[in-house]
């Protein structure tokens, strides 16, 4: 249930919408107030009246029931407690009833939401820095679908542009295939680090040549690009598989090519296009902003142009409602110029692109990427991940069966948690140490949290005995539980809102560390009472549901045993 919505429907605030109160009602900072309060000066310019005054007005009016036992105004704030009892049967009879589907909804029925993430070069290895947009991008993916909507997960390639011309040149200097067949990706990004370092004038010519042969359709040309291409496919497949992130579109630049002229026929009959040193730009200057080139002086089109034919032919297609870009801060002003230009154009669907900027990602040590050679895989984080997750497992508990795939799920978990626990934007010093720290506010300690749930249902199946829903009078522990789980649905929403999975993460942490309050506070096996051990059973499964959903819909696993 959603108890803010509940009392907001039943509160006579003339004037104000039951959504808009819903929203202003919070959780106190001393439980002994009460579960919820509602902050009443906000509405004191509206009703022309003193908070207090309100307050009390909307206490005496307030309907208690089975839900609400009480409303009792305090200093300009209206607290409302909720019946331990009534809540209890709410919340576990939901979750139990709809089980891995809890916290969903058909909120985004009939609509779509195209989201943009990963968009991995060929023939470049996924780096750290590729972390938060793939795992970012397939949490939002999850996130919308959970909720009913359309989801597209499109990863737009980084397939076009002339340092495709530099890889055949190098390869054809210094490559051989048996060689790059044996080393994939990694021997392919050799050759290019070292046309970097080394190619004279006469090689960059070379290899400008090679990309306009790409472009005419010369066969060689062409082959080496798409066999550059599959070996890149095969390797990020790989990746992509144990991060748990799929797509349903790997349309990439090249892909745009031949959309782009529509669009810069209607930039120009729209008298949006002006000429700027021999460039084509649409002006920007009123807006704050430099000019957006959409043909540079020779004619070529660059990034901005085939992102201005992909934003049309996305809704051409897809006709989204919302069309995501999961991009990093640094593109800020590219996507505001983007959406700016789209709208100049006339389109009112400008307004439904977002661009979800987030922070870096680094390691303890600094480490990024750079271009020239000096990376940080992230193919080798993963797997440093979970062999030290194998080790402390090893460490915790020797006799664990199936070790490999559970510190697969332990050390994967930790990364893409590592990744989405705080805000999006923050950047990121990951350390392999906090990440698998079974006590700190990390995945492992959900997951472990979770088999310990796991642990008590099966000896209590061993012993016959079911989880049950009864009349049992919730204490302290159970109460603070019951209501995190009662949140779940909310958080979701939110998180989907405001395109930030760290909202449930957060949630999977903070229910965790109340669930291990109740395990270690209340007997639950050994509760003398039937009915209250029954009880405490059904809170433990529905405990285990919540968080085995909440950590899914961040791509993280849940084992059986740790």
């Amino acid at each position: 249930m959603d108890y803010k919505t509940y009392i907001a429907e039943r509160l006579p605030v003339g004037g104000i919408s039951a959504e808009e109160i819903a929203e202003a009602i919070t959780v106190p900072p001393d439980p002994t107030l009460g579960d919820l309060a509602l902050p009443c000066f906000k509405f004191a310019k509206i009703m022309r009246k003193a908070p207090a005054a309100i307050a009390g007005e909307l206490a005496a009016a307030y309907p208690t029931d089975g839900v609400v036992s009480s409303a009792v105004a305090v200093n300009g704030y209206l607290n409302f407690k909720i019946n331990r009892t009534g809540l209890a049967r709410e919340t576990l009879s939901r979750i139990l009833r709809e089980g891995e589907k809890y916290g969903s909804s058909d909120l985004g029925a009939g609509k779509t939401v195209c989201i943009d993430y990963s968009s991995v070069n060929i023939a470049k290895p996924f780096h750290i820095g590729h972390l938060s947009t793939t795992v970012l991008g397939g949490a939002l993916y999850r996130i919308f679908g959970f909720l009913g909507y359309h989801a597209v997960g499109i990863n737009h390639l980084g397939d076009y542009g002339t340092q495709f011309g530099k890889l055949i040149s190098a390869y054809k200097h210094w490559g051989n295939r048996e060689d790059v067949e044996k080393g994939g990706i990694h021997a392919i990004n050799e050759l290019y680090v070292r046309f970097s370092r080394e190619a004279t004038e006469e090689m960059e010519k070379e290899a400008r040549e090679y990309f306009r042969l790409i472009e005419s359709g010369d066969r060689e040309a062409n082959e080496l690009f798409e066999w550059f291409k599959s070996l890149t496919m095969e390797y990020v497949g790989k990746i992509y598989d144990r991060l748990h992130v799929t797509f349903d579109s790997y349309a990439g630049e090249r892909f745009y090519i031949d959309k782009m002229q529509p669009v810069i026929d209607e930039l120009k009959e729209r008298g949006l296009l002006i000429e700027s040193r021999g460039a084509q730009v649409v002006d920007l200057e009123p807006y704050g902003m430099s000019p957006f080139i959409v043909l540079r002086s020779d004619g070529a089109s660059l990034y901005g142009t085939r992102d201005l034919a992909a934003a049309f032919y996305r809704k051409k297609t897809y006709d989204f409602d919302k069309c995501l870009y999961v991009v990093a801060y640094q593109q800020n002003l590219h996507f505001k110029q983007l959406f700016k230009v789209i709208e100049l154009m006339g389109k009112d669907w400008a307004k439904d692109l977002v661009h979800v900027a987030y922070g870096m990602v680094s390691l303890e040590d600094g480490a990024m990427s750079t271009r020239q050679g000096n990376v940080v895989w992230l193919e080798d984080v993963i797997s440093r991940c979970v062999e030290k997750a194998a080790a402390v497992l090893e460490e915790k508990n020797p006799d664990i069966e199936n070790k490999a795939e559970v510190a697969e799920k332990v050390g994967v978990g930790a990364v893409i948690f590592g990744a989405l626990y705080n805000s999006k934007i923050k950047d990121i010093v990951f350390s392999y140490d906090k990440a698998l720290n079974f006590d700190g506010e990390t995945s492992v300690y959900v997951q472990y949290t979770c088999a310990r749930a796991k642990s008590v249902l099966t000896k209590a199946r061993e012993l016959g005995i079911s989880p049950d829903i009864t009349d049992a009078e919730p204490c302290e522990q159970e109460s603070e539980l019951l209501k995190a789980l009662a949140e779940f649905p909310e958080t979701v929403k939110a998180a989907a809102e405001k395109y930030e999975p760290s909202y449930v993460a957060r949630f999977c942490v903070d229910t965790a560390q109340k669930f291990n309050k109740f395990y270690f506070g209340c007997k639950i096996l050994q509760a003398e009472d039937d009915g209250i051990k029954k009880f405490r059973l059904a809170l433990t499964e529905a405990t285990l549901t919540t968080l085995t959903n909440g950590l899914m819909l961040l791509g993280i696993g849940v084992p059986e045993k740790m």
